[in-house]
């Protein structure tokens, strides 16, 4: 498995915290916000399309920008 690099484990902890408290979709504006990062929603949507190639989330298509933790891989994202 390819390793992440710190401004991924930063948007993928951020990504599992906002899940737990809002219990919906966290969109890529929310992110760049919470993050604490000073990233634009669309750098945050290519790094959130990154993890998603690597099985760590899986997108919805409803709202563009919004990713939701793939729970099959809950236990994978807890070493960040």
């Amino acid at each position: 498995m390819k390793s992440l690099d710190p401004r991924s484990q930063i948007l993928l902890k951020t990504l599992i915290e906002r899940y737990i408290v809002e219990g919906q979709p966290v969109g890529s504006r929310a992110l760049s916000r919470y993050s604490g990062l000073e990233l634009s929603p669309a750098t945050v949507r290519n790094v959130m399309s990154d993890l998603e190639e690597m099985g760590f989330i899986a997108s919805r298509t409803l709202r563009p920008g919004a990713f939701r933790r793939h729970s099959a891989t809950a236990s994978s994202s807890t070493h960040c």
